[in-house]
């Protein structure tokens, strides 16, 4: 079985792509410093696929732990790049924090593969788009100044990734281009595990409506959309998991070489009003909300074109509102018997 490193393979996103590479015949190594994620996940990992996965606790800002975890592994052929800080009001008030670890890691882990043949995926975001002219946005659209320093580390990233190409010390590197990912396992085992008070919206709307939090604030009710909150393209975390799958057999084919980015996406657009209603619809849970001001750094609608990721990719999203909204509900309820 191929390896493939897993940096951050302990988050949300890493975790559901963890039991998908076991399920497309991957051995997945783990990398996690557990700065946002909790050591608890990786036996409910062994839940799901049966085996305690591989798992390295370091920080990839570690030049010499980093050395230690290649000498040992030599003998990879995939990264999948998640470990970085992801939240976009934070980045706003702590932007030295966000360009030091999303930035540092990535060099780091560029300098220790340096000139190997080894397939690349890295977790982007939809955010390098910015606020865009057209929608939905494809990748061809110009990319924007950023709207929070979290959304310019992606955009430098991907230009760090580009440059590494040109130069050889990559040789083939996909960047996905998330937009809002939701949901959970279908086991329930797994899904997202915010560390503090939520910085996304699904987990605050499933932690009010469990009694942890009293209410749920949308930011802002004055934007230039249907019901005045905001626009995002909400995508099932499992769809999204199985994309890096997508994206690793494709640089396995022979045609790919290089660098290219897609988009990750249903191709469609939900204000938060409307999510909110969606979980109330799919769950029979009334929440408690209320408006509150705009958020700085918030982006006021965005989704994408997927039409690339159908093509190219051969992936699309499958699992639609109502299941993201109950899985996560699922998960949450699962989390408050069985706390990690």
């Amino acid at each position: 079985m191929a390896k493939i490193v897993v940096t951050g393979g302990l988050g949300y996103i890493g975790s559901h792509t963890v039991v998908e590479l076991v399920n497309a015949g991957y051995d997945p190594i783990i990398i996690d410093d557990l700065s946002n994620s909790q050591a608890g996940i990786l036996d409910q990992l062994t839940k799901i696929i049966g085996f305690k996965p591989t798992f390295y606790q370091f920080d990839l800002c570690d030049e010499k732990k980093l050395k230690e975890f290649t000498e040992k592994e030599s003998d990879i052929e995939g990264i999948i790049h998640f470990a970085a800080f992801k939240a976009v009001g934070e980045s706003v008030q702590k932007p030295l924090k966000y360009y030091h670890n999303n930035l540092l890691s990535l060099t780091n882990l560029l300098s220790a593969y340096s000139g190997k043949d080894i397939s690349f995926v890295f977790s982007s975001s939809c955010t390098v788009y910015g606020q865009p002219d057209v929608l939905p946005v494809d990748e061809n659209a110009p990319v924007k100044p950023a709207q929070s320093p979290y959304g310019n580390t992606k955009q430098i990233a991907e230009e760090i990734l580009k440059d590494a190409i040109a130069s050889g010390d990559a040789k083939k590197v996909i960047a996905l281009r998330y937009f809002n990912p939701v949901g959970a396992h279908e086991t329930a085992l797994i899904g997202e595990l915010p560390i503090g008070v939520p910085q996304n919206l699904v987990p605050f709307i499933t932690q009010t409506a469990i009694g942890k939090r009293n209410k749920i604030t949308v930011f802002g009710d004055d934007y230039n959309t249907k019901d005045g909150s905001c626009v995002r393209d909400y995508i099932h975390v499992v769809d999204l998991a199985k994309a890096h799958v997508a994206a690793l057999k494709l640089m396995e084919s022979n045609y790919f070489a290089g660098y290219d980015v897609f988009n990750l996406g249903t191709g469609n657009g939900n204000t938060v009003l409307e999510i909110i209603i969606a979980f109330e619809n799919a769950t029979g849970v009334k929440l408690n909300y209320e408006i509150g001001p705009r958020r700085s750094g918030d982006v006021e609608q965005v989704w994408g074109d997927v039409t690339k990721s159908a093509k190219e990719l051969n992936w699309k999203a499958e699992l639609g509102i109502d299941t993201m909204m109950a899985s996560a509900w699922a998960w949450e309820q699962y989390l408050s018997k069985n706390p990690l």
